[in-house]
């Protein structure tokens, strides 16, 4: 490249890059410079030379990413906040049909009420986190998202507190049929999954694990429990090996599956670390439900816990 010569004053212009990055969509992890150095040009004796330096990311360098294509075609509608208002009436006709079949499995005794409490339990989270990747990127579409679950929890609180008569509900979301245990439990689900969408949303894997060893952890290890439970905990003698080892594989499995769920749109990024992160929390979440004190307070809120603040130590 032909250089400046000494006796000409030489002066370097930087263009500072322009970027808007949405914490919420998809992270700058591959992150790169980019350095352009444009020939000498002379203009009045003097020569200038103009430096560029820019960034690039996979994402924007190819147009064709499947994992973008694959998010943009999840969009229901061109402008985003329609496309969330959309979103949100699918995603909570979804979750409400889901409620309303197993009322209707409570009343025709399909089901045994407390095998039909925990498919609730299990299906209701995992089906709503299925419908995360239809709303927009960003704050408002994690508000959006909140909305569905966050309307759940004015409703068992009225419901709970006998404001709202709704029978159907409180046999097919309680142990014993009391409306008042729809305070502690279900109350703890709902706010649960209205705090994952609206503070940690998608791109978190806090939010992954907190819902799934919920969800499936959870719900997987009183079925279990139940069923093959013979075996006791020496120092918890209402919970079983085969429960505690059911929920730590299925909140692991889930935690997994949702991660690669979630890669596929480029919210996240697969990784070993993440996966064995989700391992951790795993193994602990279900160590805490085993606790007495997870019966004492309610396993809905210390598994929550758990996974939310060991979550913020390993990812």
């Amino acid at each position: 490249m032909k250089m400046c010569s000494s006796k000409l004053n030489c002066s370097f212009h930087a263009s500072p890059p322009s970027l808007r990055y949405d914490p919420h969509s998809r992270p700058l992890s591959n992150l790169k410079p980019t350095f352009i150095l444009a020939p000498c040009q002379r203009i009045n004796n003097s020569c200038t030379t103009r430096f560029e330096v820019g960034f690039q990311t996979s994402l924007r360098r190819s147009r064709g990413d499947p994992a973008r294509k694959i998010a943009a075609a999840a969009m229901l509608h061109q402008n985003p906040v329609v496309s969330d208002l959309i979103a949100t009436g699918v995603s909570g006709t979804i979750a409400l049909s889901i409620l309303r079949f197993f009322a209707e499995t409570t009343k025709r005794h399909v089901f045994d009420q407390k095998l039909n409490r925990k498919l609730v339990h299990i299906s209701i989270g995992l089906v709503f986190m299925l419908c995360w990747p239809i709303f927009s990127s960003g704050r408002r579409g994690a508000l959006f998202a909140a909305f569905t679950p966050g309307v759940n929890i004015i409703r068992m609180l009225l419901i709970g507190s006998g404001m709202w008569k709704d029978e159907a509900t409180v046999k097919s979301m309680s142990r014993f049929g009391d409306r008042r245990e729809l305070l502690r439990g279900p109350l703890y689900y709902a706010l649960t999954i209205t705090g994952a969408c609206a503070i940690y949303w998608r791109t978190s894997p806090v939010a992954i694990a907190a819902i799934c060893n919920l969800c499936a952890g959870d719900g997987v290890a009183d079925i279990v429990g139940r069923r093959f439970g013979r075996q006791k905990i020496p120092y918890n003698k209402n919970k079983s090996i085969a429960g505690s080892v059911a929920m730590a594989l299925a909140g692991f499995l889930a935690s997994v599956g949702f991660m690669c769920y979630f890669a596929s749109f480029g919210y996240v990024e697969k990784s070993w670390e993440m996966l064995l992160g989700f391992l951790v929390v795993s193994l602990a979440s279900a160590f805490v439900e085993s606790l007495p004190i997870s019966t004492e307070l309610d396993d809905n809120l210390t598994v929550t816990l758990t996974s939310i603040l060991l979550g913020h130590l390993v990812f």
